[in-house]
């Protein structure tokens, strides 16, 4: 038998087997197979040589002999780093699988998915700023508003004047005299004519200013000389080539500075924008420095920041700073931030402290700086950036 298989062996190293030993291959390999045992044992630890472990039992075991116990192995990396093997399973895995709480199976919920809203799902929501878009808003959904409102935001004038002009009977809106400023009226589809002119359809854009104020002019949309708005004259010379048919914007300031004192002033057209940068509910800080005649102590700081009632009301400033003394400005300056906005507040706190202002000027307004290669009477146009900075609540006209 063993001469077979060995016979067999041989032949099966050989690439080609005679034809008599394929016919005996499978019977052959039978038999060795049988024969085999396939013990596992663990190889000898240096310390000792345990006895060996049969982990796999044989396939034709003695029925007198007693069962082998089937053994797995795991590999463990031991403390010294090495890797080692054992028959039970590494201890941190059993205090792992002990400490594991059984997940308790989640509820499912049904929520319902919810469709994005239209584009145009409020009437009051503005349009994508596309021009279709805005043809369609201003045709389709804008809502009437107030007659002085329309009145104001075409430039006739301010929105008192414009009431005084209706409560005179100088409106009328479709043919009729209307002597109410809360009449609603569209602007597209409603005929008002001004002291019997027709008021344009279009209305003028939205602008926005940041003016370097010069000392000796006031803060009015009148036609003075020494007005700030006069000092737009060079602007509105090129508007009718450069806005065909656009009607004339009507600017004021926001707020107010006096007459002696320079510095940062917006001017725009838009009502809603200056009242919400005006309001007191804004809370916008602004601040000012301020040149003094004579010397500055710190008795003089500690009464300033202590403030003084303006119109019976007691305000405090947010900060007062003496600044370092300049070679080319020998005089005292003081930086002062409020946020009140009082009138005369800054200079009634220097003057409740004991000294006298010799020039006032304002560098900021919220987020925005006085631009410092702005001169005297100069003004630039702002833009969306420099806006926020203002922190008002700016809407841009939507207004084909």
């Amino acid at each position: 038998m063993a001469a077979m298989a060995m016979a067999a062996s041989a032949s099966l190293l050989s690439p080609f087997p005679s034809p008599s030993l394929r016919r005996r291959l499978p019977s052959l390999l039978l038999l060795r197979a049988s024969s085999t045992e396939f013990n596992i044992t663990f190889a000898p630890s240096p310390a000792k040589t345990p006895k060996p472990q049969i982990l796999v039992p044989d396939p034709n075991p003695n029925p007198s002999s007693p069962p082998v116990p089937l053994v797995i192995p795991w590999i463990v990396r031991g403390e010294d780093g090495s890797f080692r093997l054992q028959s039970t399973p590494p201890v941190r895995l059993l205090h792992a699988l002990s400490d594991t709480k059984p997940a308790s199976p989640a509820k499912s919920k049904n929520k319902t998915r919810k469709d994005p809203k239209p584009a145009f799902a409020s009437s009051s929501a503005p349009p994508p700023f596309s021009k279709a878009a805005r043809r369609f808003y201003n045709q389709k959904i804008r809502e009437p508003q107030r007659l002085s409102k329309v009145l104001a935001a075409a430039g006739v004038a301010s929105r008192r004047s414009s009431e005084e002009l209706i409560f005179g009977g100088k409106v009328t809106v479709n043919g009729s005299v209307c002597t109410t400023p809360q009449t609603r009226v569209d602007l597209l589809k409603d005929s008002i004519y001004v002291n019997g002119n027709r008021l344009s359809k279009k209305l003028p854009p939205k602008l926005y200013f940041a003016l370097n104020k010069p000392k000796g002019y006031i803060c009015s949309s009148g036609e003075e000389s020494k007005s700030i708005i006069s000092l737009f004259d060079g602007f509105w010379d090129s508007w009718n080539k450069l806005n065909p048919g656009v009607p004339k914007p009507r600017l004021f300031t926001v707020g107010r500075l006096d007459v002696g004192t320079t510095g940062l002033i917006v001017v725009t057209n838009d009502g809603d924008f200056a009242q919400s940068l005006a309001h007191p509910s804004s809370n916008l800080s602004k601040e000012y420095i301020a040149t003094i005649d004579g010397s500055v102590h710190r008795r003089h700081l500690i009464a300033i920041s202590e403030g003084t009632k303006i119109d019976g009301v007691h305000c405090v400033p947010d900060s007062v700073e003496l600044l370092p003394a300049q070679p080319e400005a020998p005089r005292s300056r003081l930086r002062i931030v409020v946020h009140e906005g009082r009138n005369h507040e800054v200079r009634e706190l220097v003057k409740n402290a004991g000294l006298k202002i010799y020039s006032l000027k304002r560098v900021r307004i919220g987020g925005f700086r006085l631009p410092s290669d702005l001169g005297l009477g100069k003004y630039v146009e702002l833009k969306q950036a420099e806006l926020k900075a203002l922190g008002g609540a700016i809407q841009r006209s939507t207004k084909v």
